[in-house]
């Protein structure tokens, strides 16, 4: 019985210790962890003079690897779902409508559109440089590309009626 009374008293104080540095439950389950490990690996050790140092110790090792833990899981950096703003989901019908119009604008502009300017634009939008288009358009110098490029970008935009944006 007189282990069992030491025991408490010990929890009680390694439950405090943890708490100062920890969150009140995990200082909790490491206070308990710390106590099976006494009464496992010491059961020798007996006196509160002896067992209060050696639970300390034990206990400053739990912490560390729970700190460790909480490092790899990136648990520090967490931010709480409540500190979150989420963008609204719910999509805004006038915006629907004024990207379908430019889209629709777009689509007949490129329509219109030569097929030297067809093809830069291919290659462009296929992630390709411009030195590549040049070597696979057969051009010698790469500004003509560049001519091509800018002359192909201002016939599109004169044919979106001079903006990328919708006219209001």
């Amino acid at each position: 019985m007189e282990r069992e009374e030491l025991l408490l008293k010990l929890r009680e104080r390694i439950v405090a210790f943890a708490a100062s540095r920890l969150q009140r439950d995990v200082a909790e389950d490491l206070a308990q962890e710390v106590l099976m490990l006494l009464e496992e690996k010491y059961p020798q050790v007996t006196q509160l003079d002896e067992l209060l140092p050696l639970s300390f110790k034990i206990m400053r090792f739990k912490i560390t690897g729970v700190r460790r833990k909480a490092a790899r899981h990136g648990e520090h950096t967490q931010v709480s779902v409540d500190d979150i703003q989420l963008p609204d989901s719910c999509q805004d019908p006038a915006m629907d409508m004024e990207r379908k119009q430019i889209l629709e604008r777009l689509e007949q502009a490129l329509a219109r559109l030569g097929d030297r300017c067809k093809e830069l634009y291919r290659l462009k939008l296929e992630g390709r440089t411009f030195p590549e288009i040049q070597k696979i358009m057969g051009v010698r110098s790469i500004n003509t590309i560049y001519t091509w490029d800018f002359r192909c970008r201002k016939q599109l935009l004169e044919w979106m009626s001079g903006s990328w944006e919708t006219k209001k």
